[in-house]
């Protein structure tokens, strides 16, 4: 990722889903939140998808085996396959594989996806401490996960069995707000334990391994809502992202990122795959985008001019990650997001 595009979003005079081969979309808050579709991301992925673009699924949520996952989008409306779909409870399993036996046993604490993805590496499953697991993996389980469940990883890490993680993701959108993640659960353990798991899922390399095996994608963009694993997985594979603000991100947090957080393009949705992207120029005391200057003042961020919200938010971006350069901006954005309405 260029230095230029760490410090503004980049403009693209192409529609992405023309400049890029595949897109590696994130599910929760991307594609959908608590099951349900987001607004218009049928269309746009139908739409990409008969353009050319190779859509890929990549989640950090280890629930769901791909079958069911695939099954799910089809529902909505896009018709996928189980290859298709890439998730993290496959990335922690290949990492077990390579540090343990074949036919191992693993202690599972989450839903079946782990189980699926365990034994697709020659690895099985086993649901006690007392069934001398080789490894304990930890995934998303769901609202309903036994607390035993955790006991259970807790007396195996006691003894010395490595413990894994199929991701740290703390909150994960639902239909009725923002709902604890896996990373959550992790904390259970690790507070019980003193021990610390290796982690498998975005933004860490094992995830990029196991996706770029699974797509063969040659110039792929990452599709994400969530700028700590979506946005800095990206940056940590050397690849362009998307951030939509579908899901967990808001505009204050955007601005206020990391060079490893920063998007290479910001849009509202998936429709934003389907166009390009404004250019973002710098001007006298600024940044430009639409009808929009964004600077620094001494009292914080100011925004001036009219026109669309979000070209309003990539000229402040583009100010405050300027401002900030390796760190994270501190500024206040609080009166120039409000006018944008964000």
């Amino acid at each position: 990722m260029s230095q230029q595009s760490r410090n503004r979003p980049s403009g693209s005079a192409t529609a992405l889903s023309e400049a890029y081969d595949t897109a590696l979309l994130d599910l929760d808050g991307v594609v959908y939140a608590g099951g349900e579709a987001i607004a218009h991301a049928v269309d746009s992925l139908l739409t990409a998808r008969a353009g050319g673009m190779h859509l890929a699924y990549v989640t950090n949520n280890a629930l769901r085996p791909p079958e069911s996952v695939a099954a799910h989008i089809t529902e909505l409306g896009v018709p996928t396959v189980a290859a298709d779909v890439i998730n993290s409870a496959q990335a922690v399993a290949r990492l077990i594989s390579e540090q343990v036996p074949a036919g191992s046993r693993v202690l599972v604490v989450g839903g079946d996806g782990l189980r699926v993805a365990l034994r697709e590496r020659g690895l099985v499953p086993v649901e006690s401490a007392d069934d001398d697991p080789a490894a304990v993996v930890q995934g998303y389980g769901g609202p309903d996960l036994a607390w035993g469940r955790f006991a259970e990883a807790c007396y195996a890490i006691a003894r010395g069995v490595p413990w894994f993680a199929s991701n740290t993701d703390l909150t994960i959108p639902s239909a009725r707000g923002i709902a604890p993640g896996n990373g959550a659960a992790v904390e259970v353990v690790r507070i019980a334990t003193g021990a610390e798991p290796q982690v498998a899922g975005k933004p860490l390399p094992p995830m990029h391994k196991e996706t770029i095996l699974r797509t063969g994608a040659r110039k792929p963009l990452v599709v994400g809502d969530r700028l700590d694993t979506d946005i800095e997985g990206a940056f940590n594979g050397g690849v362009d992202s998307l951030l939509v603000l579908t899901g967990v991100t808001d505009g204050a947090q955007l601005v206020a990122a990391r060079p490893e957080y920063r998007p290479t393009y910001v849009d509202a949705d998936l429709r934003g795959m389907l166009t390009g992207q404004p250019e973002v120029a710098e001007v006298d005391g600024g940044f430009g985008c639409g009808g929009w200057t964004a600077s620094v003042r001494d009292d914080g961020l100011a925004l001036e001019g009219e026109g669309e919200p979000l070209d309003g938010l990539r000229a402040l971006c583009a100010a405050a990650w300027t401002q900030a350069g390796d760190g994270g901006c501190t500024l206040d954005a609080g009166k120039a997001l409000s006018r944008l309405g964000l």
